[in-house]
């Protein structure tokens, strides 16, 4: 099995019996957006946090 079956299947596995369509989705997605923020971070696709907040900055303008 490759890795991306085997970790979406670990999510899955991991939820509770009761567990909604819905809330399986969102834990899958939230796996999904942890293991590219750190690919980023690997790749060194990252800004400062003084980067980031003066673009929050402009948006407020």
């Amino acid at each position: 099995m490759s890795n991306v079956k085997e970790k979406m299947t670990e999510v899955i596995q991991s939820q509770p019996e009761d567990a909604s369509y819905e809330e399986i989705m969102r834990e899958l997605a939230f796996e999904r957006m942890i293991e590219r923020g750190l690919e980023d971070t690997r790749s060194g696709r990252v800004i400062s946090n003084e980067d980031m907040e003066h673009r929050i900055r402009s948006w407020q303008k």
